[in-house]
């Protein structure tokens, strides 16, 4: 048996190629699918199968492109109600590629379509080797029960999660190994571990939600403080259920002269700086957005642009632009009018005016606040961060939340914006740029400098 994971740390997904005696199965395909036929073509494999757990929220997934462009059979679970030809699975179903069994276990609850994967390598053993689980079950944390909507209440839902864990995932064997779609940063959970595989006794040992308890304990502790769902999420789902255009029909972005993208922002759109924080804070296009290409860039422009506002790239080069471009059209973002060519050098040269954000180390922070020379400090991480330990007289605003909570700030006062690691940070001062701030300062390294540092933590 050929198993590999593909990782795709921009959107926290995880997708598979499973092949056996020359024929291939990929499950939950991200959108740009070349490097899965590239595998598969190294590995003398022919991908005859595509399979999805469920339909996803937080991406675009490639399974049409990607049967079309090998002649492979589409699967989902059979409630998905896919609006193309595909194969609708139900528990107990099965692929058989040569010693290769692919077993279905219909598992609800993140959504209701959703299933797992049981890998059987007969060449072994009857036993299942592994289990792919979608949502279902991620690495220290299971899948969201309220990403649906009106369609079905979180609790309904809850309770079809807590029977699948059970009733499914829980009575396999402790040595089956586990890979989930998502890994840490994913908002299909709510703490998902780092790590991106385990087995079903470390899960049944670490994992807080497989802890032993009443199924009206469980439903209640999944359906209590959960972060919003952001709101391209659902149209995501929409775009999967219907099947995402291929990636080479979409236009490559032009190259625009430094007055167009001016009278271009000024009709309406988005300047899109993907360059790292310190290059944005030394200098950037006024009134630009700041989404560094090096992190969960994808997650956080799904979340933060609206799907119908033309995008404008500054970046670093041709290359980064390319890439930026793939990856808004991993979260359904396409509306891209092009970039900035010659970067912040020709907007310069053009005679239009620099904005900057200043940058400072924990340290820095830590000395103005004690000689009160910094009136605010503002916290955007997400809830749990917070609670697990802030900077004392700090203000809690998670950055998906924050442009909507920005009037509440002094807009007279200094604010230091101040993250885990300084990309989230970075974010959100250019959030605050645009709402009309002027003193803002981002604070390099976040939270894991400060602790680094030994400066104090207030719970």
């Amino acid at each position: 048996m050929y198993f590999k994971q593909f990782y795709l740390g921009c959107l926290a997904h995880a997708s598979y190629l499973i092949g056996s005696d020359g024929e291939a199965a990929v499950v939950d395909p991200r959108r740009d699918v070349d490097s899965y036929i590239e595998e598969a073509r190294a590995q003398g494999l022919e991908i005859r199968h595509v399979i999805e757990t469920h339909l996803h929220a937080d991406f675009v997934s490639g399974h049409r492109e990607l049967a079309h462009r090998t002649g492979a059979k589409i699967y989902f679970g059979a409630k998905a109600g896919a609006k193309f030809d595909h194969v609708p699975v139900l528990d107990g179903d099965e692929i058989r590629m040569g010693e290769v069994v692919l077993r279905f276990l219909e598992t609800p609850g993140h959504t209701p379509e959703s299933v797992s994967i049981l890998v059987v390598d007969r060449e072994v053993g009857e036993v299942p080797k592994a289990v792919l689980t979608g949502d279902t079950l991620f690495i220290g944390d299971v899948g969201r029960p309220d990403l649906l909507g009106s369609t079905m209440s979180a609790q309904e839902l809850a309770g079809m999660l807590y029977d699948s864990l059970h009733e499914k995932l829980l009575t396999l064997p402790d040595s089956v190994e586990v890979y989930p779609a998502h890994g840490a940063g994913s908002l299909c959970g709510r703490n998902i571990s780092s790590e991106t595989s385990s087995t079903i006794g470390q899960q049944r040992q670490f994992n807080y939600a497989l802890k032993p308890m009443p199924k009206e304990d469980f439903v209640r502790m999944m359906t209590t403080d959960l972060p919003e769902a952001p709101g391209y999420f659902a149209r995501d789902v929409a775009i999967n259920r219907d099947g995402a255009p291929e990636l080479a029909n979409l236009p490559d972005p032009a190259a625009l002269a430094p007055r167009d993208v001016d009278f271009l922002q000024k009709k309406g759109a988005v300047v899109l700086d993907t360059r790292p924080a310190a290059q944005y804070g030394a200098g950037h296009v006024p009134g630009s957005l700041h989404i560094g290409l090096s992190g969960q860039f994808a997650s956080w422009a799904g979340a933060l642009i609206s799907p119908g506002v033309p995008i404008l790239f500054v970046s670093e080069d041709a290359d980064e632009v390319r890439e930026a471009r793939t990856r808004l059209a991993r979260v359904g973002l396409e509306n891209v009018a092009g970039y900035l060519e010659g970067g912040l050098l020709e907007w310069h040269r053009a005679g239009l005016p620099l904005a900057t954000t200043e940058q400072i180390g924990v340290e820095e922070l830590d000395a103005r606040i004690r000689e009160g020379r910094e009136g605010r400090v503002v916290d955007v991480r997400r809830p749990a961060e917070w609670q697990a330990g802030h900077i004392a007289g700090a203000v809690h605003v998670p950055l998906n939340t924050l442009e909507d909570h920005a009037g509440e700030l002094p807009s007279d006062q200094p604010i230091a914006v101040v993250c885990a690691g300084g990309f989230r940070s970075s974010i959100g001062t250019s959030i605050l740029e645009r709402q009309g701030f002027t003193k803002i300062t981002n604070v390099v390294g976040g939270m894991a400098a400060w602790r680094s540092a030994n400066l104090e933590v207030a719970a």
